[in-house]
């Protein structure tokens, strides 16, 4: 009677044991899936509000390989010790068949209540579980550090047998990756706009792109002949839709400075309005005595270095040189920012023609000047510019020549007809996708 009673407990002790540990396996896979799933970038905002959960859970997944490690330890032991007892229990009720029994069980059991269930809440409220888990998780991981920290040299040492590197701050490196392609997939789900995905991409490419690919080529440079009569010189500024203006001596290679309209107004304004106004008030006028001093800049500076130092510098302009100081074209602070927001235009270009024109039969037109990066996003096209900035620069580099009107080029999987052509550049082409 005593021997029955004292199974009896046993019985009932190994069922409450088994239940508790899968309660802790649900614990560990639930954590585990909720620490990895949630947005490091949420958990600063609810961090930086006062919630301390998620305060730990940051610096938690700091150390992704150090969480991983302790939560998968906890788990897989107490995986195993349910399944021991449980095969145990099913071996005393069943016999020898108990082992199958149990293993089919334990595997429903797991399966059902320990893995999918925890971790498909986690998945569905991920930073609210991983804020609600992170001390017991903490703690755990503080008391498992000595035997993960073994395991982790243990597995790198593996790996590297392998030629297998691991880094673990490779997660930083591909923040930038994570964040393009989190916004690319939202805008093919609808939940992004174009326009938004296309200012926050292009402020995330300012690091990586220079000022030669969207600098103003030096054939398009409008320029002040320092040699011009002082009428011409207002003249050729009151007709320009520019605020400021190279000035050069002799050729166009040698800037001698950069005039500012308004400076060039007040000091004319001062000549004609002094006491003696007489028509050769004027000509004592000397364009380089207003002008400032060129800034000028490498070709291979990049967009965001190039924007800090304008802000520094508390300019808008600055003339592009290569590597041996000839003059290659120039950029203003616009310009940086249109890589951002898009075209701008004021009073004085409302209606500058656009460069990319969509025809009744689907084709485009578009002038040559036009970047590809410009056109890409535009069109959502990914035209390469690895070997061309241009479009015009893409059909010469591809057709090895400096094509003629009317030639049609197929390539990237799109159609190029060159529709005009002026001296050795390529000024407008029809492009339509093959």
């Amino acid at each position: 009677m005593q021997g029955a009673e004292s199974l009896d407990v046993t019985f009932w002790i190994t069922v409450g044991a088994i239940l508790l540990l899968l309660i802790l396996s649900a614990f560990f896979s639930g954590s585990e899936t909720a620490l990895t799933a949630s947005s490091r970038a949420k958990l600063k905002s609810q961090a930086d509000k006062g919630s301390k959960g998620a305060e730990t859970a940051l610096g938690l997944t700091e150390d992704s390989e150090r969480l991983i490690g302790s939560v998968l330890l906890g788990n897989n032991l107490v995986n195993i010790l349910a399944a021991s007892l449980a095969t145990s229990l099913f071996t005393q009720v069943f016999g020898d068949s108990g082992v199958a029994i149990a293993t089919l069980v334990m595997t429903l059991l797991v399966l059902i209540f320990a893995e999918v269930m925890p971790k498909t809440y986690a998945i569905s409220n991920a930073e609210r579980a991983a804020a609600f888990v992170a001390k017991p998780i903490f703690v755990i991981v503080r008391v498992l550090a000595p035997m993960v920290g073994a395991v982790r040299l243990l597995v790198r040492g593996m790996l590297r047998v392998f030629g297998v590197r691991v880094d673990p701050d490779s997660h930083i490196l591909a923040l930038r990756e994570e964040i393009a392609g989190t916004l690319q997939l939202g805008h093919s789900e609808g939940v992004v706009e174009k326009e938004d995905r296309d200012r926050i991409l292009g402020a995330l490419d300012l690091g990586d792109r220079t000022v030669e690919e969207i600098m103003l080529h030096r054939s398009r440079i409008e320029m002040i002949d320092a040699a011009k009569s002082p009428t011409d010189i207002l003249r050729q500024c009151l007709d320009s839709p520019h605020t400021r203006l190279p000035v050069y001596k002799d050729e166009q290679e040698n800037i001698v400075g950069v005039v500012h309209a308004k400076d060039l107004l007040r000091a004319m304004y001062k000549l004609i309005s002094g006491a003696e106004v007489n028509g050769t008030a004027l000509q004592r006028f000397k364009i380089t005595d207003v002008a400032m001093a060129p800034y000028f800049i490498p070709e291979t500076t990049t967009l965001d270095e190039q924007m800090r130092q304008f802000l520094r510098m508390r300019t808008h302009f600055a003339l592009v040189v290569d590597e041996y100081g000839s003059l290659q074209g120039l950029i203003t602070l616009e310009d940086i920012l249109e890589e951002i927001v898009g075209e701008i235009t004021d009073e004085f270009d409302p209606h500058a023609e656009h460069p990319l024109k969509r025809t009744e039969d689907g084709q485009f037109i578009v002038n040559g000047a036009m970047t590809i990066r410009d056109l890409n996003r535009a069109t959502d096209w990914t035209l390469p510019d690895d070997e061309a900035n241009t479009v015009a620069g893409l059909v010469i580099h591809e057709a090895q020549m400096i094509p003629t009107v009317g030639q049609v080029f197929s390539f990237h999987g799109f159609r190029f007809e060159v529709l005009v052509r002026e001296g050795n550049r390529v000024t407008r082409l029809k492009i339509r996708p093959l």
